[in-house]
């Protein structure tokens, strides 16, 4: 989880400004010394822009301006996943330079632990940067399941994709979206995904380990969701079995005479 820093004066904050400045520099970069595609550097400033968008309107909502220094780590984090979303893109007309491609999408995981700690010291937790943490995260996978997919198979984009697909079940069945207890199994789940993914991209496995090991982090991964799924479901049966006992009229007892 990541954290803000409450507001400390009036007006935005120019982190969204900077951090897009930032992302086109370094699509920048890498466009001239990798030799991206132009669609690779369209994908990967389409996203800057988004992302940037995003956080900006989140901060305007959450009356912020300043993103504190957790949340500035995270910044810098979906910065390196829009060079990851460029290099994929590109990998899809033409070979990416692999060690460039897994060296930033590994400080990008790696850095992903540095954003907690760097919230737990400093005390400040906010709702806006626990969303912006999980989605970074959550884009980062589907991106090089993305990647995964288009090497062994595209059934692997379902790794990257199940949080996507559950959140739009929950505008359907709005009970999904009910708080989850807290649970260690489903943080060793989503840090297998990043695992498993980045050895796939680095290309360390056999095809038949490779293959397994994926088996093994989307098996999980459908485990842990489905776990979720039927606890919120139970937990929405018993909130309205108790709206229909609170509902019911309440009977006065017969007078005996």
């Amino acid at each position: 989880m990541t954290s803000a820093t409450a507001p400390t004066g009036t007006g935005s904050s120019r982190a969204p400004v900077v951090g897009l400045a930032a992302q086109l520099a370094l699509l920048a970069l890498l466009g001239s010394t990798l030799g991206l595609t132009a669609t690779g550097l369209i994908a990967g400033a389409a996203y800057g822009l988004v992302l940037c968008g995003l956080l900006g309107a989140g901060l305007d909502r959450a009356g912020m301006a300043q993103i504190g220094p957790a949340n500035a780590v995270t910044l810098a984090r979906a910065i390196l996943v829009g060079g990851v979303t460029a290099m994929v893109v590109t990998s899809f007309v033409q070979p990416v330079n692999m060690v460039a491609l897994v060296a930033i999408a590994g400080v990008a995981l790696a850095l992903d632990g540095v954003d907690g700690q760097v919230a737990r010291r400093t005390g400040n937790t906010t709702a806006l940067g626990a969303r912006f943490d999980m989605e970074i995260d959550a884009f980062l996978i589907l991106v090089l399941s993305v990647y995964a997919g288009d090497r062994f198979g595209w059934w692997w984009v379902a790794i990257g994709a199940f949080r996507y697909v559950f959140v739009a079940a929950a505008i359907a069945a709005p009970w999904l979206n009910a708080a989850l207890p807290p649970r260690f199994s489903r943080k060793v789940v989503a840090a297998l995904q990043g695992i498993v993914l980045a050895l796939v991209t680095a290309d360390l496995l056999p095809t038949f380990l490779t293959m397994v090991a994926l088996g093994v982090a989307l098996g999980s991964l459908t485990w842990s969701f489905g776990r979720d799924t039927l606890w919120l479901y139970r937990a929405s049966r018993v909130r309205a079995a108790a709206r229909e006992r609170w509902a019911a009229p309440h009977r006065r007892p017969a007078l005996v005479h």
